[in-house]
């Protein structure tokens, strides 16, 4: 699903790192060596269709690589 991130990320938390992040030796063939985390956390997004809603959004990260690979994991009310 396309959509774009509107504002800031709240509430973010770490879900894995490390061994724990699954998809490890994939991201690291894609973007680069980094110690990946995987974090989650709330933003308000626009849709592919111009609807603005609150949605929680997943994603992983390493230091000097930056944020990667955002999903929709649910939208908020």
């Amino acid at each position: 699903m396309i959509f774009e991130i509107l504002g800031e990320l709240r509430d973010v938390e770490l879900i894995a790192k490390g061994s724990g992040v699954r998809e490890r030796k994939r991201l690291r063939k894609i973007y680069g060596a980094g110690a990946w985390r995987k974090l989650k956390g709330t933003a308000r997004i626009k849709l592919g269709d111009g609807t603005i809603q609150k949605a929680e959004l997943h994603w992983y990260e390493a230091h000097g690589i930056g944020k990667k690979e955002f999903k929709i994991k649910r939208l908020l009310g």
